[in-house]
């Protein structure tokens, strides 16, 4: 497993190794010893499972203090566009968003801190999306930006025409 740090603090691009052969393939989706060598103690205490169609995009969504949650996730089917936002205050890059694309095919994964907006987009036909998050879900300390803050300037790599989204991510503010 090759685990390389973004050019944001915190997040890391998890790279397992994969053993394919004609019956298919092999893989160690979660080392906790190794990832812990590089984040520090963490216990996962929820895992989520999404499945969302093409142009599906959802986020950027996060969870306000004391519930602020770090999330572990990979793709089990399809292609994702992820984005992870840094809104930890006093950060050296408050602001600034990290994206990659994470794919069945490609099997990275990625490891968001807490104190960051997260969202994805899906870019094949369907996605299913698996994330592990060490606090969990508390409704009332849900938070969102809008995808499209211009502030943040995020080259999404679909149009918003074709983005489907949830009435809330319509709604929610921008990021200033």
């Amino acid at each position: 497993m090759k685990i390389e740090e973004s050019r944001i603090k915190g997040i890391w691009i998890i790279t397992p190794r994969v053993f394919e052969d004609e019956r298919g393939y092999f893989m160690e989706s979660y080392l906790k010893d190794k990832l812990e060598e590089k984040t520090g103690p963490i216990t996962f205490v929820q895992e989520n499972e999404s499945m969302s169609r093409y142009g599906v995009t959802r986020g950027l969504h996060f969870q306000k203090e004391p519930f602020s949650q770090s999330k572990f996730i990979r793709v089990v089917v399809g292609e994702i566009f992820d984005v992870a936002v840094d809104i930890r205050s006093g950060s050296s890059t408050f602001g600034q968003f990290f994206s990659t694309r994470l794919s069945a095919e490609n099997k990275k994964q990625l490891f968001i801190p807490k104190g960051f907006a997260h969202g994805f987009c899906v870019l094949s036909e369907k996605a299913v999306v698996q994330y592990k998050t060490d606090t969990l879900y508390h409704p009332e300390s849900e938070g969102a930006f809008r995808y499209d803050s211009p502030s943040l300037g995020i080259p999404w790599p679909l149009s918003s025409t074709e983005m489907i989204l949830s009435e809330k991510d319509k709604n929610a503010p921008f990021f200033t």
